[in-house]
């Protein structure tokens, strides 16, 4: 499968497009969209999500990432392949928490360039064309060379900092692996831990462990953003006890 993970949001033409350019040149494959709505210009929160999300996805999946404000500019554009997944995407860090965090990681970077390229859509024009190789099982070697590490690497350990809001208000952060008697402070608020909503009274904020094994910060059928004036960037406490 090919799998979109962008911050193109689901309003505007851009997914569509790069999902038309998908539909001819691998039809046979299922495409799913994974995340459209990854905070603005944002690779470092991209980063901690993908690598979060990737997890769920079976081998042999193709990533095309796309959170990329230098599109257009002289930044590499990369492949990736990490824990039997391969990603296709800007080399500005967006990849960089996959890739530290797989023993098995091998890169290339995309030398080759199609005669039409748009300067702001390598989504469609360039990541897609490569993707499609990649997934149909026909690795594009004439068009990447070995590459030793990225250019851009952020920090694989966890991120202090809530990364993103979903639509329920929900602030999810970077941070893994913390036990239930942990206190978690945001926004000057503490946050106590819950199982999940159903075990807190309604209208009470608490934190617990998301599907995908990263901190979140929520408000029983309610909104911890609107509550506590939660936004990505902000940072994230956590005192663990033990």
């Amino acid at each position: 499968m090919i799998v979109l993970f962008t911050d193109f949001g689901v309003h505007d033409p851009y997914v569509g497009q790069i999902k038309a350019r998908l539909a001819q040149l691998a039809p046979a494959h299922q495409i799913i969209d994974l995340l459209h709505e990854v905070p603005d210009f944002n690779a470092h929160a991209g980063a901690h999500l993908l690598a979060a999300f990737a997890q769920g996805f079976p081998p042999g999946s193709v990533f095309i990432a796309v959170v990329d404000p230098g599109v257009g500019t002289p930044r590499d554009a990369v492949v990736l392949l990490a824990g039997g997944h391969w990603y296709v995407g800007p080399d500005n860090g967006l990849l960089s928490v996959v890739h530290a965090r797989q023993t098995d990681a091998r890169l290339w970077r995309i030398d080759w360039r199609p005669d039409v390229i748009s300067a702001t859509l390598h989504g469609r024009d360039l990541f897609a064309l490569i993707a499609a190789e990649i997934v149909r099982g026909e690795f594009p070697h004439d068009k990447l060379s070995p590459l030793d590490k990225l250019q851009v690497e952020f920090d694989a350990g966890d991120l202090p900092r809530v990364i993103y809001i979903d639509h329920y208000g929900n602030a999810w952060t970077g941070i893994r692996g913390v036990l239930t008697d942990a206190r978690v402070q945001a926004a000057g608020e503490t946050f106590v831990h819950g199982e999940s909503f159903g075990f807190v009274e309604k209208g009470a904020g608490f934190w617990f462990i998301n599907s995908v094994g990263l901190l979140e910060l929520a408000v029983n059928r309610g909104s911890a953003a609107a509550n506590f004036g939660l936004k990505v960037g902000d940072p994230v406490q956590v005192q663990r006890l033990n």
